[in-house]
């Protein structure tokens, strides 16, 4: 049986996932990140919980966050970055400019990668630096 909550799946495998498929699963580590973060901090309540989140997890916020990490990310992680950013997608949402759907697109790719990873330690640092101030 599959472990789904504690991956470590080869570097091959990942390297076989499209750009837009890593950043549709690290679309979902971020969300889950924020909403953990959100109900941690005692950020909203109930009935706020779903604004919230999507105030976060939003391509504007996303890409205003990820210039706190970007000088701190590893070669390896830069590259994952750079292909996630050069993704070609379909459309892109009215709320967000090209240049931060983008950014937010390839931070998604990032943490989608490191999921796949198991690099849980290297996500939470990544995202508790992102929070900061927040």
């Amino acid at each position: 049986m599959n472990d789904y909550l504690n991956l470590n799946m080869p570097q091959e495998k990942i390297g076989a996932i499209s750009n837009l498929g890593l950043a549709h699963l690290g679309d979902g580590v971020f969300e889950l990140m924020v909403r953990s973060w959100l109900c941690m901090h005692g950020k909203a309540t109930a009935k706020g919980l779903h604004k919230a989140a999507v105030g976060y997890v939003a391509a504007p916020a996303q890409a205003r966050m990820v210039k706190k990490i970007l000088d701190d990310l590893t070669p390896e992680e830069q590259d994952v970055f750079r292909r996630g950013r050069n993704a070609s997608p379909h459309s892109i949402p009215q709320n967000a400019s090209r240049e931060e759907y983008a950014a937010a697109t390839a931070l998604e790719a990032l943490f989608g990668w490191l999921w796949l990873k198991g690099e849980k330690d290297r996500l939470n640092e990544l995202f508790g630096r992102m929070m900061e101030e927040e």
